[in-house]
């Protein structure tokens, strides 16, 4: 195949899914890691695309009602959403139980637990659940609350929000789509705005997980309010401004090195 073929194969997927990882694209097209880098920065000169860890999503900013799928999401500040998410699984304790909202950095907090045994996990994050089947420690058990999948891979809607609301946790990670200083924790999605509503009603302890990047984005819809976390963890590039703003709010303000 031709360089000029590869990359409009490269760019189809990538408009078709918003995203694309090195790996399937090596297994794709038969080439080796390095081409398939030199494709993609060649297709991000020509801005065509956007070249990002591990990958490339498609071009477009964000509007408050476009929700970018997990796939997407996942390949974005890779580095810090895992940082954050050894960071928080500090705060779990064996036997005990949590919640995990859907989303890549919560995803990543699930990787840092897996291990922990006798845990109780609650989750409306559909990769979560599986993650934690596949390879979770002994004695742990998931508790997936079922309902309507959306693209972000959440389950949410009225059933999702009626076994939250009869379940009980004690540390809730949550993750978010923005986070703001005036508008609090916002979604792009109204039907998953309600659920994290749910989620965040169901914990005695709310800790957010949010990358520096999410400071300043905002959402459709609301779902909670700073005040309402006790935790807010997030890498080192979280500007000084936010960190005042956000320490006036939250219970307590945790930065990483990522």
């Amino acid at each position: 195949m031709l360089a000029s073929q590869r990359r409009s194969v490269i760019l189809e997927l990538v408009e078709e899914s918003g995203a694309v990882k090195v790996s399937d694209l090596v297994e794709r097209l038969g080439v080796s890691d390095m081409t398939i880098r030199r494709d993609i920065e060649r297709l991000s000169t020509d801005g065509l695309l956007e070249r990002v860890h591990g990958g490339a999503l498609a071009l477009g900013g964000t509007r408050s009602s476009e929700e970018p799928g997990f796939s997407a999401k996942s390949l974005l500040q890779l580095a810090q959403k895992q940082a954050i998410a050894r960071a928080a699984a500090q705060r779990v304790e064996v036997g005990s139980a949590i919640g995990i909202s859907a989303g890549t950095t919560t995803y990543e907090l699930a990787r840092a637990v897996k291990d922990i045994p006798q845990l109780t996990v609650v989750t409306n994050s559909v990769p979560v659940a599986q993650l934690l089947h596949e390879s979770g420690a002994p004695g742990q058990t998931v508790v997936l609350t079922g309902g309507v999948r959306t693209p972000s891979d959440a389950l949410v809607g009225p059933v999702a929000v009626s076994a939250l609301r009869a379940l009980h946790v004690d540390l809730l990670f949550l993750g978010a789509h923005g986070v703001d200083g005036r508008t609090g924790l916002t979604t792009p999605n109204l039907v998953e705005s309600e659920t994290n509503r749910a989620l965040v009603a169901s914990a005695r302890h709310v800790c957010l997980l949010a990358d520096s990047s999410k400071w300043g984005t905002v959402g459709l819809s609301t779902f909670a309010d700073l005040a309402d976390v006790d935790l807010f963890v997030t890498d080192d590039a979280f500007p000084e401004r936010a960190r005042e703003a956000a320490r006036e709010s939250v219970g307590s303000l945790e930065i990483v090195e990522a």
